[in-house]
């Protein structure tokens, strides 16, 4: 039902309160964003998450996981689940924004590259991919100024990640997916690396715990989506791209620790 209220230009329109997700196209798994609208502006917004029965596995973060827990895995296992899982937030994101032939290529190389395929054959995919999309006005058009969170509210928020990356620059929609062009790009050369896995303690959204990762990225999002169009809004959530599975595993690993 819709209710009355004033809007940012001090005009009284109807209030419409609309759930967005949990099951959504190229949405985050789990999540539903309650959010209060008029017209099409988000005037309030607040997270819930829809968990599904049992344990779902966190497989992003699962290299980074198994060595935390003494298992030998290689650096090159979890390079590839991090541009794996980078693909595939930057396919999710171009599907939003209506670019599918380029999600479309940003999935085929997420596929390839957790189907095992070598660094020499990922690497120039990777160049042409990030190399379109850097070009491309329109993209920048659509995702430049929206979304912007600061790097000092990141830093208070626990924001790590590519997130945090692109927090201390324009901190916007377009500098985050660039955060993870650029972290795909530092990663391909180590897709066939067989050395020890070192660094345990971040996986591809940033620390691995119950208060950074997906959880910070879930703490900033409200704010993120006030006073933007549902559009907009639904840009900045595939943006963050939280992982709804790392949360419980997070506390979970927390309270074994």
């Amino acid at each position: 039902m819709a209710d009355r209220g004033p809007d940012r230009d001090g005009l009284v329109l109807d209030q419409l309160h609309v759930p967005i997700g949990p099951v959504l196209p190229d949405w985050p798994a789990g999540l539903v964003l309650h959010t209060t609208l008029q017209g099409d502006v988000v005037q309030h917004a607040r997270v819930e998450i829809v968990r599904e029965h049992g344990e779902l596995a966190d497989f992003w973060n699962e290299p980074w996981r198994r060595a935390a827990a003494g298992e030998s895995v290689i650096a090159g296992e979890a390079a590839r689940r991090r541009v794996a899982a980078h693909l595939d937030s930057l396919a999710r994101l171009l599907a939003v924004a209506g670019w599918a032939d380029a999600a479309l290529g940003a999935g085929r190389s997420r596929d390839d590259v957790l189907g095992g395929a070598r660094a020499d054959v990922v690497a120039p995919r990777v160049r042409r991919l990030a190399r379109r999309l850097r070009r491309s006005r329109t993209l920048r058009w659509l995702t430049g100024g929206l979304g912007i969170l600061p790097g000092a509210a990141a830093q208070a928020a626990g924001v790590t990640g590519p997130a945090w990356s692109a927090s201390r620059s324009a901190g916007d929609v377009h500098a985050r997916w660039q955060a993870w062009l650029d972290a795909i790009e530092r990663s391909v050369p180590a897709l066939d690396d067989t050395a020890p896995l070192t660094a345990v303690d971040a996986g591809p959204r940033g620390r691995r715990d119950a208060v950074g990762g997906s959880s910070a990225l879930l703490e900033v999002l409200p704010q993120l989506v006030k006073g933007t169009e549902l559009a907009g809004a639904r840009l900045i959530v595939s943006s963050l791209d939280p992982d709804i599975t790392e949360l419980d595993h997070a506390v979970a690993e927390a309270a074994d620790g």
